[in-house]
């Protein structure tokens, strides 16, 4: 996941929320040297763009290593155009460089 370039730590509003232990060591394993607070953010942004429609690329063609057909099993959004991919619409599943999946229309990586 790319981090999105926010706020300086300084300028942002203390919020407490409750997790779960396990969830936060969980998030802890993920972040890496980014930090878990850092990756609630990212992951909270990339939820208000989707939903909001203020969808930005995170993903570039040469970010993908390898992709399968599959069939939307909910409404998903493509990482590399935006479009939206209706439930039981064909889609691809992309493989990242990070060995992440995504969702991938179609259309995204035809020449």
């Amino acid at each position: 996941m790319h981090t999105i370039a926010r706020t300086p730590t300084t300028d942002m509003e203390v919020t407490s929320i409750r997790l779960e232990r396990e969830l936060k060591e969980k998030l802890k394993e993920m972040s890496g040297n980014q930090g878990y607070q850092a990756l609630i953010r990212d992951i909270l942004w990339n939820y208000v763009q989707q939903k909001s429609g203020e969808w930005k690329p995170r993903f570039s063609r040469a970010d993908i290593r390898a992709s399968i057909a599959a069939t939307a099993q909910q409404e998903e959004r493509c990482v590399l155009t935006g479009q939206l991919i209706q439930s039981q619409q064909p889609m691809l599943l992309g493989l990242t460089k990070n060995g992440d999946m995504v969702p991938l229309s179609i259309e995204s990586l035809a020449e």
